[in-house]
């Protein structure tokens, strides 16, 4: 078995054999491939990935994102269920997570999925679930990755499917910091901006005012800061209500050219998360994370995880620090000029991470498809 064939079927077994016995919490059914065996096996036989992907064509290799948390819509999942495993996957979920994802996800009502503490595992497993999809219809994309992201929680799926943790694990660790971060939200009154500006904005300047406009309010130690970093003159505020509220008003003054609240709970990827640390933390200790089969870039960096403790280590620090994801796309499409890109694929609910990648390059986006979860499966085949 090749290198590659094994990074497949990594992916794809899910690994259900239950021996990493610090984690506290149900597998899957039994029945699946043991993959890890399958993996040994085939790393003992050949040791040089890195040369075998570098035979290849640039054109020929792919690039897997996986979306985060706003991307989730009643329906998703409907376009999956045909595929192998996809199911067996939803039913894995429910015993994780105590609750029926699919039938969530499928029939909501919206108001229920959009709650953090749900919508998180629901677009982890939908992720999952799209690149089933598209191992059934392109099993050379999956053969052929040489990098994966994800958006904030779509980071966890993105280490699920390079093989450094197993579904359950990853699904898991995702209820935890869904729960977490749902508690923190609603201790305090926060949110998230969307903002639009140009290259005079004044991004910092604007949240420094917004938070001394907080303290006139009598807020102590507001917070009003950058969370995300998606293309260039585009970003995303987190913090108080307040701070928010300060910046739609006063837009014009820090050259921003449009701005929208988003629709979630509360101010993410700022210290107002440090509520979720700790239990994220715990949970993650009790994962035995492995050196990713597949190039999986971190948020809080940009840049590809080196070692298993660098990956606990930043998706705890992820929560409270901004998503880089613009550095992150200039990270994985960086080449000398003339050199092609790689054929890309969002894997999961949403085309919003494909919208940024053509602000962030347009070439790379050339080579862009999207992995759909809503529609009948018969009529989506020819998507990709």
């Amino acid at each position: 078995m090749s290198v590659r064939v094994a990074r497949a079927v990594r992916a794809w077994g899910w690994g259900t054999s239950g021996r990493r016995g610090a984690s506290n919490f149900r597998l899957p059914p039994l029945g699946t491939v043991d993959v890890a065996e399958l993996l040994r096996d085939a790393t003992a036989a050949e040791e040089v990935p890195q040369e075998a992907a570098a035979r290849r064509q640039p054109g020929q290799c792919s690039v897997l994102l996986f979306p985060g948390q706003g991307s989730q819509v009643v329906g998703m999942g409907r376009g999956l269920l045909r595929y192998p495993r996809v199911r067996e996957l939803y039913a894995a979920a429910r015993r994780v997570l105590g609750y029926d994802l699919l039938e969530l996800s499928l029939h909501g009502p919206q108001e229920d999925l959009d709650r953090t503490a749900h919508c998180q595992p629901a677009v982890f497993v939908a992720s999952l679930a799209a690149v089933e999809k598209l191992h059934h219809l392109q099993p050379a994309v999956i053969e052929n990755c040489v990098a994966a992201a994800g958006f904030s929680v779509g980071e966890f799926a993105a280490l699920v499917f390079a093989g450094a943790m197993e579904f359950s694990e990853g699904l898991y660790a995702v209820k935890v910091r869904a729960e977490a971060m749902q508690e923190a939200s609603e201790a305090v009154p926060s949110g998230m901006l969307s903002v639009l500006g140009q290259p005079q904005s004044k991004f910092t300047f604007a949240c420094s005012e917004a938070r001394e406009h907080c303290k006139t309010l009598g807020i102590e130690n507001p917070v009003c800061e950058v969370a995300n970093y998606l293309f260039p003159d585009c970003r995303v505020i987190s913090g108080h209500l307040e701070a928010l509220q300060f910046l739609q008003k006063n837009s014009s003054k820090y050259h921003f050219r449009r701005t929208k609240r988003l629709l979630v709970s509360g101010g993410f990827h700022t210290r107002l998360m440090e509520p979720a640390v700790e239990p994220l933390a715990q949970a993650l200790k009790a994962i035995d994370v492995k050196k990713p089969l597949v190039p999986v870039h971190s948020n809080v960096s940009g840049n590809r995880y080196t070692h298993p403790k660098h990956i606990q280590k930043l998706l705890v620090q992820q929560v409270v620090s901004p998503v880089k994801w613009e550095q992150t796309m200039h990270a994985i499409y960086q080449r000398k000029k003339g050199t092609e890109f790689p054929q890309t694929f969002e894997v999961g609910p949403g085309k919003q991470l494909g919208t940024i990648l053509k602000s962030c390059n347009l070439q790379a986006w050339k080579s862009y498809s999207h992995v759909d979860v809503l529609a009948a499966a018969e009529d989506t085949d020819q998507d990709l």
